[in-house]
């Protein structure tokens, strides 16, 4: 793994080649274009995509994982293997089902003219929105592992220490349950949103084209405009955000243990 990003990292210090590949010749050029004000705009895009699909997975997979850590233990493991089923199946199969469900002659469109829908087909595919299913579903049981993880490791004794002392339901989700289990929020949260960003293959299928996301732009760089370094330059600023966001997540997660150590004292 290390060999790889050494290699695409050095490549970003070099020039483009008069007829593509590399010129070995040392710049910072290809840093400089990665805040061109164009590209950048696609790095914002595409951050804000992955933040609405890291939102979404969290709000679908929390009570998910919450109604399956409260389930009886024995059945607890068949709940999961129904949650991470998906994973079964390849990735573009996952995402090629999606095409026929949100296409005009798709699932969709068809149950609605069977409910009596007779205006025009609904353009659900190569919109944001498909985008943003397509990745919801195909990164949701990541979330939900790993919010299961912090709960199924939670103290009940906590839960019922704060009902004791008059607190109900809702306040012991929010002041009891719901900080501590911050860090397999967080985990998993930090999952979808850098896997979102740097995906290539689903705005490709499910955008249409229309969705510019940086992973299609390093994609375009290396294999179709030819121009290595500077498709490496923007591979490197996308791993930096990555480990800034993984930096983040372990100092909330070490807080959020020493919260739960003072909890539990």
């Amino acid at each position: 793994m290390v060999v790889p990003c050494l290699l695409v990292l050095s490549y970003a210090f070099f020039m483009r080649g008069v007829w593509g590949g590399i010129d070995y010749t040392f710049t910072l050029e290809n840093f400089a274009r990665v805040a061109d004000p164009l590209y950048a705009k696609i790095f914002l895009n595409s951050a804000r995509i992955a933040l609405t699909t890291t939102l979404i997975a969290i709000l679908i997979a929390y009570p998910a994982a919450y109604a399956i850590s409260r389930a009886p233990r024995l059945r607890q493991p068949i709940l999961l293997f129904f949650a991470v089923l998906p994973f079964w199946s390849n990735y573009l199969i996952r995402t090629y089902a999606w095409i026929v469900l949100l296409n005009r002659e798709g699932l969709i469109n068809n149950l609605l003219r069977a409910m009596g829908y007779t205006g025009e087909p609904l353009s659900l595919l190569y919109t944001e929105a498909a985008v943003i299913t397509g990745l919801v579903y195909n990164y949701l049981p990541f979330v939900i592992l790993a919010i299961y993880s912090t709960l199924s490791r939670l103290n009940p004794e906590l839960m019922e220490a704060s009902r004791d002392l008059g607190a109900g339901p809702i306040r012991t989700f929010w002041r009891v349950t719901l900080p501590l289990t911050m860090p397999g929020v967080a985990a998993g949260g930090v999952f979808v949103f850098v896997l979102s960003i740097g995906n290539f293959v689903t705005p490709a299928l499910l955008g249409g084209g229309r969705f510019q996301m940086v992973g299609n732009l390093v994609y375009d760089q290396f294999l179709t405009a030819n121009d290595w370094p500077f498709g490496a330059a923007l591979g490197m600023a996308l791993i930096a955000t990555m480990i800034v966001l993984l930096f983040a997540q372990a100092r909330a997660t070490a807080h959020a243990s020493g919260e739960r150590k003072g909890a539990t004292a």
